[in-house]
């Protein structure tokens, strides 16, 4: 992959290479290179030890390969991303959204293994002691391709919008308060008289 791929992408840094490069490719445009790459030029090129492109030798079928017993083994092997989690009631909470399965409601209270990939992250795939349990589904990402990154990404957007927000309103009540005008003169009260409070604008830590 190093030899015949990436030396001929743009962005392209080889080890101890001193002169700073810039990134041409994004992590999308470096799949597509890789797909073509492997399906297109690997695959349909006579390889040196057999004279035989690996797809025409693979269609021979030259020798028997052994291949996963179940979709979900399948999954088990390419699905390397695992996380811990815990089943509650609502069902399994991940990167703050919820994915729900009605196997699940046997489970609640169990630690399961979760496997996801990181650039759909509208489903996931529970293990329990090793073992497939269920798929998951975010019904907040159902029918939508959303990554990890993504998710991420909006998430810090909406932190920066909230504390705009909280910037402005800060900004309002400290125009009010100085604004107010003049403070009223503060008098003596006769002997005995309770002093009574003037009255002020309650603020908030998050306001």
């Amino acid at each position: 992959m190093n030899q015949l791929l990436l030396t001929r992408l743009p962005g392209y840094a080889p080890a101890g290479f001193a002169t700073q490069v810039t990134p041409g490719l994004d992590l999308q445009g470096f799949t597509q290179a890789f797909d073509h790459f492997v399906l297109h030029e690997y695959h349909q090129t006579p390889h040196s030890a057999t004279g035989v492109a690996p797809q025409a030798r693979w269609s021979a079928n030259g020798f028997l390969p052994q291949l996963p017993v179940s979709l979900e083994q399948l999954d088990l092997l390419l699905l390397t991303v695992a996380k811990p989690r815990r089943v509650h009631q609502d069902g399994l909470r991940f990167q703050s959204l919820r994915y729900i399965d009605p196997t699940l409601a046997a489970y609640v209270g169990e630690d399961v293994t979760i496997r996801y990939d990181p650039r759909d992250m509208a489903e996931i795939r529970v293990y329990h002691q090793e073992h497939f349990l269920c798929r998951a589904v975010c019904q907040e990402l159902a029918g939508e391709t959303v990554s990890l990154k993504e998710i991420i990404r909006a998430r810090r957007r909406r932190t920066r919008e909230l504390r705009q927000q909280l910037a402005v309103r800060q900004s309002l009540i400290d125009q009010v308060v100085a604004s107010s005008g003049p403070a009223v003169a503060h008098t003596t009260p006769p002997p005995g008289a309770e002093e009574t409070p003037s009255p002020t604008i309650k603020r908030y830590l998050h306001d």
